[in-house]
């Protein structure tokens, strides 16, 4: 018998026929119409080859089949219901649930130590996975609940995806200890003079750093382009190479190199972090505390 064939809502009738004894008092205990309940049993009776209850008087009497079924019924409806009221409910302090993540590999260094914190404090059952989901399927996954948010930038997702911005970075520049080019600070002459590392998933395209310089009739010269900040900054704690990256994370990646950390030598948009959800799930308890846990971490 194949699950999804079935209406469920057929086995609450079974259910209340067989504890009503009748289809009268069934149809005032679910406040539906005799002929809606005879109908149900009908469906029943065709779904399993069984009368499922037979007429003694005025009395409905179940058939074996019916007294066979009842209680795996009543256990099934039981634990339905025990489910839903949970997933209502939502104490984060006892339920048991694992939320999926979208989030960029530059925000897990500074948004998981301070989320991960929070979660092991007050939320033992509570486990976290992240992905990186293609931005082109990320609508499809948050309506489908297999994410159930998403940091990003600035998306043109529908407007059933619900968002809010939650963080801004500014950029800044990542050059070696003791580069002989900056002993003074950081200037636009300076720093096109040199040559540079862009950190990017696509194979090609611009940074927003090349955008903002395009606007002036500039260009910077790209010597590597690769996929990671972290191996990004070991480059640059071993080369005359520089890097320009979000300042949140550049503090945590170079602590162990000893870069310097310079501010970026042209007035430039924050970069702009927001989170995601869908609609369907925008007051549901348990996205609710997620996302508020979200907030706050980027808060602290």
């Amino acid at each position: 018998m194949n699950l999804n064939r079935i209406d469920l809502n057929l086995f609450v009738v079974l259910d209340a026929i067989y504890t009503e004894g009748g289809i009268t008092r069934a149809s005032r205990k679910l406040n539906l119409t005799q002929p809606a309940i005879s109908h149900a049993l009908g469906r029943l009776r065709e779904m399993f080859g069984d009368p499922l209850f037979e007429r003694d008087g005025r009395a409905m009497v179940p058939t074996p089949l019916a007294r066979s079924l009842i209680e795996p019924v009543r256990r099934s409806l039981r634990g339905l219901e025990i489910t839903l009221n949970e997933v209502a409910r939502f104490d984060p302090a006892s339920t048991e649930r694992r939320f999926t993540l979208s989030v960029r590999d530059v925000l897990e260094a500074t948004l998981l130590p301070v989320l991960m914190r929070r979660v092991t404090e007050t939320a033992a059952l509570i486990s976290v996975n992240t992905v990186r989901v293609d931005r082109r399927d990320l609508e499809a996954e948050l309506a489908a609940g297999t994410v159930d948010a998403a940091i990003d930038t600035l998306l043109p997702l529908s407007d059933n995806i619900r968002r809010i911005r939650i963080a801004a970075d500014p950029l800044v520049v990542i050059v070696r200890a003791d580069h002989p080019a900056f002993g003074d600070g950081m200037d636009m002459d300076t720093y096109l003079r040199q040559d540079h590392i862009l950190v990017s998933s696509r194979r090609s395209g611009p940074g927003l750093e090349d955008v903002e310089l395009s606007r002036l009739g500039v260009e910077r010269r790209v010597r590597l382009r690769c996929q990671h900040y972290f191996a990004a900054c070991r480059v640059v704690s071993l080369t005359d190479l520089v890097l320009t990256m979000p300042e949140s994370y550049a503090r945590i990646a170079n602590r162990q190199y000893n870069n310097r950390i310079l501010p970026f030598p042209l007035s430039v948009p924050m970069l702009d972090a927001y989170l995601y959800w869908h609609g369907n799930v925008d007051q549901e308890p348990a996205n609710l505390w997620l996302r508020e846990q979200l907030i706050q971490s980027f808060e602290s």
